[in-house]
């Protein structure tokens, strides 16, 4: 028989529970939620009063992030695992993110919308945060620390070829879609009881209080009108966030690759009263129920509602008990769990009477020794071959070991320069960009000067010549009418002037071209009209 702590911890409250493994049996001996100020007090408060003292502890991780790769599915292990860990490495190169500072775990499932290719659930957690759980539980066994969202669907009995979402509202929200009984995505949903329980709290000045009001509150559903508003003065706090929920939940299943036909809600969320009725009716097209412990028989004596507020810790329990995916476990396998089973020998262990003596259980190995009296030859053969083998195992694995420590140590250091590196590289990259940028932008800048010098330097030319050119004209012969001076284009001026004289006018045009008032002087032959004659004369202000 086995057992495991499963402790599922968020701020101010931690709900426990241990679960006892016998065969294919499973129990629940002990359970609850326990508020606190010191988390490592509470803890200690917690193994004492469930008497696991030596029972290994299985706990959540926290603020972990979900990213989705999709990989061919003819590679081979090596290849597959170097893959993953190129696609986040760029991931984390585009973010900006320090790669040596995430500890990651991913798992594999076909992808639904392309069979040649694997979809890839990467989950990172940050090494700060792991190591922080670490020291919180120091004085204790620790099998598994494990992301709450795939850990919840230990306890989901999920039926073959079933599409199901387990929706756990628990301080944040989480969204997991479990696709022919194998688990698809993970979204995750900012809103979740933390913003409802601070609101209670802030008015009745308990955190422990507002958990109790929640668990006790009865929403309203459409065939629930007639409740008494007395019995709801929470309501306030605790609609807008779960009609928060329902809207990201609506957008999830819309986006999903397959139809869900069930709805499982658990966490804090689904203490409310009538929660599931409550997304019901958002949600006709899906059954949506409250998730119940699968081996948790209905008969038993105690309320199934206080083994439902403690999911979450009952489904860690089952992960340290070896449920569920057992490659996303973050907590770093310590020298004993690296050692191959036959070499683990319980110190004080079982040990068996026989007819001549005792019989020892050393791991696999099963040795009779006559321990009244004298060895004999083959006795102390036995023995002294048993120690030697267990001298060399253990110096060859303590050797082993030192060098795959030493090894990994180095690959650490080459990994961390390596990434520094090209971190580097990138910020020369940006700054080589940004001063491309700022060379574009200079050269347009000096160019708009430019043509912006020549504008004004041309708008003064003209402005300068147009009074002279009117001056000039002035020295006009006598009996030479100007009746019009118009600037056809550019520096062009077109003159239309008649007089009763030909001479008069041809005076008139000589004196432009030979006194430089316009350059390139044309005029068009004389029309008279009531003795009197018209000239149209075309110039340039400037020479060509």
């Amino acid at each position: 028989m086995s057992s495991c702590l499963g402790l599922y911890i968020q701020n101010n409250l931690i709900k426990y529970a241990k679960v006892t493994k016998e065969r294919d049996n499973l129990k629940v001996e002990a359970f609850g939620v326990k508020f606190y100020d010191d988390i490592n007090e509470a803890i200690n408060q917690i193994v004492s009063e469930t008497y696991s003292y030596k029972t290994p502890i299985s706990t959540n991780l926290s603020e972990e992030s979900y990213n989705y790769f999709y990989l061919f599915s003819l590679l081979n292990k090596n290849d597959l695992k170097k893959s993953v860990d190129t696609e986040f490495d760029s991931f984390c190169y585009e973010k900006g993110y320090n790669r040596n500072a995430l500890e990651a775990r991913y798992a594999l499932v076909p992808d639904i919308q392309d069979k040649q290719k694997i979809k890839v659930i990467h989950i990172s957690s940050n090494k700060i945060e792991v190591n922080q759980i670490m020291q919180e539980l120091e004085k204790n066994t620790v099998s598994t620390i494990s992301p709450l969202p795939i850990a919840i669907t230990n306890i989901a009995n999920i039926k073959e070829k079933e599409n199901a979402i387990i929706l756990n509202i628990e301080e944040k929200t989480t969204v997991t879609t479990i696709i022919d009984q194998k688990i698809y995505n993970v979204d995750k949903i900012e809103e979740g009881t933390e913003t409802i329980l601070n609101s209670i709290s802030q008015k009745e000045n308990s955190y422990s209080k507002a958990y109790e009001i929640c668990k006790n509150t009865t929403i309203y559903t459409m065939e629930g009108k007639d409740l008494i508003q007395e019995e709801n003065l929470y309501l306030e706090d605790i609609m807008p966030t779960l009609y928060n929920i329902v809207q990201s939940l609506r957008n999830i299943l819309d986006n999903s690759v397959e139809k869900i036909s069930k709805i499982y809600i658990t966490g804090i969320g689904s203490m409310i009263n009538n929660v599931d009725l409550y997304f019901q009716e958002y949600f006709p097209e899906s059954k949506c129920e409250i998730l119940k412990p699968y081996f948790i028989p209905e008969t038993v004596k105690i309320n199934m509602k206080d083994y439902i507020e403690v999911n979450s810790a009952i489904a860690l329990g089952m992960q340290g008990l070896g449920y569920g995916i057992k490659t996303l476990n973050f907590k770093k396998p310590s020298l004993t769990d690296k050692l191959p089973d036959w070499m683990k020998i319980e110190i004080g262990g079982k040990k068996e009477e026989t007819k001549k003596g005792k019989k020892i259980n050393l791991g696999k190995m099963n040795f009779s020794f006559d321990l009244k009296g004298k060895f004999d030859n083959i006795e102390k053969w036995l023995m002294r071959s048993l120690t030697a083998i267990l001298a060399f195992v253990i110096i060859y694995s303590g050797f082993a070991l030192f060098l795959k420590g030493q090894t990994d140590k180095k690959l650490e250091e080459v990994a961390e320069v390596k990434q520094d590196t090209i971190m580097q590289i990138n910020l020369v990259q940006k700054d080589i960009e940004t001063l491309n940028n700022k060379t574009t932008k200079y050269e347009e800048v000096l160019r708009n000067l430019e043509e912006y010098k020549n504008e004004t330097t041309e708008n003064r030319k003209i402005k300068d010549s147009i009074p002279n050119f009117l001056t000039a004209l002035m020295t006009m012969p006598q009996g030479v009418t100007i009746t019009s001076i118009t600037n056809t284009t550019g520096y062009i001026i077109r003159i239309e002037a008649q007089s009763r004289d030909y001479s008069q006018l041809g005076y008139l045009i000589g004196n432009l071209k030979t006194k430089n008032i316009l350059y390139n002087v044309t005029s068009s032959s004389g029309v008279k009209q009531n003795d009197i004659i018209k000239v149209v004369i075309e110039g340039s202000l400037f020479p060509e």
